[in-house]
């Protein structure tokens, strides 16, 4: 574990989060700028008198309402919509207790309209699902009609969803999304925050994050212990898939703040669903952002309309007058209707041609002309960008009148194309945060908060309520008999529903009518036309809520209905009834002959069976001991060979080694009788001498 914690410490993750930055550093930067543009904030710039046409303002307000437009309703279907009362119901009460929650809390809605909101901008948008529970410390006291008791209140659970801000999300590098291995996000937390989630260790994570103007607010009050608890500290909770364990860690501190294996116990690990992304390609995750496919027609029309601008300003109606003319000045300056100005000299006035010869105004047919022309040149840039992004003037709500129906329809068809892949990410964005929500529903809600929240006690489904709450809390049977998903989120589908309800009503009502028609002259026919009517019934969505009602109504119309009794019917009834218990009695006891034939049968068959499968057992294990047999004489012949081959060795080195100490013998044997006999012959050699 020491060794897994020091692979896994806080700083391999915060240089890993370094490199993540690094590799984002170019989009965060153009996406600053990109935010900037929208915001039009030309003082940062240096540009606060320029004049600028804000197209993306104006794009991305056209775009934002034609992908998203309305709060999208959860849907939970039978995954093969057949006649499964349990799964039927099952699906009801998580969609029911999916709809308080996203009605209840507005988070849902927020997180999906700002992660959007990135996603047209800088060209990523990012959402968490978080699971939050409230035990109750204690029992209250509730008094009844019959006593006082103490009744356990029921804990708070909830399923929050929160917006990432794009620059405040991280992820592995990756090719793409299915390649990523890790994702974190970055939680801004004061000191009291941090040590009631961490505990007194977070006291010595250093607050890095400093509000914008507190500096300047320090120096002027530098002794505020208030200013100082402004301060945040860098938090980042990151999700390995790889180990599926959750970290977290502070920048500035060297230790892990926590570790948890597995927190939610989601199907796909990760607790956010894959992102809001704009244009991506296949050798990496970063997005280019959609102004950026624009950006030089946008230049282009920020500097048409600076012209414009100008020239407007040079549109004024300016001239010279002769001095001598006081009169025509006053024609300018003075409220003059119905009155004449007199004129000192006239003849002077007549000879230069009256106040033609007098005035003369500044010409501006030059200048009107290129104004012209540059409003002109701006529509054309206009078209070349409403071409790249796929935005109509039909789905900004303008149009020309020369244009035909015919025209306008193309026009919309054509955006309605351009826009189906976004409309369907942002509906695919929408599911995944749902589908998130129903396991952490499932697999945390208690049963109980489950059927309160859903209210299906109060229901005609109150009856399988139980068995499909249980069906939620098995993990792999729920995911077999329902699926999760979001209804589709576009203004101009919102009278979908009521189309549908009609469109049911006048079904079932036609089919019941025929229905009632068929039954009356063949009553045989009732059952096959009750499960013709619920087979159309379960394939519309809008008579899901009335299922159980149709089911019950049915079931009811099936039942023969009581007639009058005849005591000769009676008779004849009750002869045929005996009759026919006889011949069921007859044919339960050859049943029960024949089902007792073939469990002797099959007993003697199992019997069979067994002796044989004991047999072969037998032998097997015989020719098992007979190999062990074998194999332990082998290995004892092998070992008395070795041990004899070992006494051959040892034989042989001693007879050598004797051999070697009988020759040294003999050869001193032999030294020592030639040193004798010398020793005699000197001997009797000196005794000749002598004599």
């Amino acid at each position: 574990m020491a060794d897994k914690e020091q692979m896994d410490s806080a700083g391999d993750w915060l240089v890993q989060l370094k490199c993540a930055e690094k590799d984002q550093k170019d989009w965060i930067d153009r996406g600053k700028k990109i935010v900037k543009r929208y915001r039009d904030e030309r003082k940062a710039t240096g540009m606060a008198n320029e004049k600028k046409y804000n197209i993306l303002w104006s794009n991305v307000r056209t775009m934002f309402p034609a992908i998203y437009s309305r709060k999208p309703e959860p849907q939970v279907e039978r995954r093969y919509k057949d006649a499964d009362p349990v799964a039927r119901c099952s699906s009801e009460i998580l969609e029911r207790v999916l709809k308080y929650e996203i009605d209840h809390y507005g988070d849902f809605d927020s997180a999906i309209r700002n992660s959007l909101l990135d996603r047209l901008l800088p060209g990523r948008g990012v959402a968490w699902v978080r699971f939050e529970e409230q035990v109750p410390n204690a029992a209250q006291m509730q008094t009844t009609d019959d006593a006082q008791q103490m009744v356990e209140p029921r804990k708070y659970e909830c399923t929050p969803v929160d917006y990432i801000y794009w620059e405040d999300f991280r992820c592995s590098p990756a090719r793409s999304w299915e390649e990523v291995t890790w994702v974190a996000r970055r939680v801004y937390m004061g000191m009291d925050e941090g040590v009631a989630r961490f505990g007194d260790e977070f006291k010595q994570v250093p607050l890095s994050s400093v509000p914008v103007g507190l500096e300047d607010l320090q120096k002027e009050n530098s002794s505020s212990a208030e200013l100082e608890k402004m301060k945040k500290a860098k938090v980042w909770e990151i999700w390995n898939k790889t180990t599926l364990e959750a970290i977290w860690v502070a920048e500035g501190f060297p230790n892990v703040l926590d570790r948890k294996e597995d927190p939610l116990q989601l199907e796909n690990f990760f607790p956010c669903p894959k992102p809001l992304f704009s244009t991506l390609t296949t050798d990496t995750i970063i997005p280019v952002p959609d102004y950026a496919e624009y950006q030089d027609q946008a230049n282009e029309m920020d500097d048409l309309t600076q012209r414009i601008g100008m020239l407007v300003k040079a549109v004024k109606m300016v001239g010279v007058y002769d001095q001598s003319q006081t009169g025509v000045q006053r024609m300018l300056n003075e409220g003059v209707d119905n009155t004449l100005i007199p004129v000192d000299n006239w003849a002077g006035l007549s000879e230069k041609g009256g106040i033609k010869g007098c005035v003369e105004f500044l010409p501006l047919d030059q200048v009107i002309q290129t104004l012209n022309e540059l409003y002109s040149a701006r529509e054309q840039c206009k078209q070349v960008i409403y071409e790249i992004t796929g935005l109509s003037d039909i789905i900004r709500g303008s149009s020309v009148a020369s244009e035909t129906a015919t025209a306008q329809q193309i026009k919309s068809n054509y955006a309605s194309l351009r826009l189906k892949e976004t409309i369907a990410d942002v509906a695919r964005f929408a599911s995944d945060i749902l589908r998130i929500k129903s396991e952490l529903i499932c697999n945390f809600y208690s049963s109980q908060a489950i059927i309160q929240i859903s209210g299906v006690m109060g229901t005609d489904d109150a009856p399988n309520a139980e068995a499909a709450v249980q069906l939620l809390k098995s993990e792999p049977a729920r995911n077999y008999r329902i699926e999760v998903a979001a209804d589709s989120m576009v203004e101009l589908d919102e009278q979908a529903e009521k189309q549908s309800r009609v469109e049911f009503l006048q079904a079932a009502g036609g089919f019941l009518k025929q229905a009632v028609e068929a039954a009356q002259n063949v009553p045989e026919l009732a059952p096959l036309m009750g499960e013709m009517l619920m087979f159309g019934v379960r394939g519309f969505k809008a008579g899901r809520p009335i299922e159980a009602a149709f089911e019950k109504t049915v079931k009811a119309l099936s039942q023969p209905k009581p007639q009058q009794p005849n005591p000769e019917m009676m008779k004849l009834q009750q002869d045929a009834q005996l009759k026919q218990q006889q011949i069921q009695a007859d044919q339960q006891a050859e049943m029960a002959k024949a089902q007792a034939d073939i469990a002797i049968e099959r007993a003697k068959m199992q019997m069979q069976q067994q002796f044989e499968m004991q047999a072969m057992q037998a032998n097997m294990a015989a020719r098992q001991r007979e190999i062990e047999i074998e194999a332990e004489a082998q290995r004892q012949k092998f070992m008395m060979e070795m041990q004899i081959e070992q006494m051959r060795l040892q034989l042989e080195q001693f007879k050598a080694v004797k051999q070697a100490e009988t020759s040294i013998t003999v050869a001193e044997i032999n030294a020592q009788t030639t040193l004798t006999a010398q020793q005699e012959e000197a001997a009797d050699k000196a005794a000749e001498d002598t004599d």
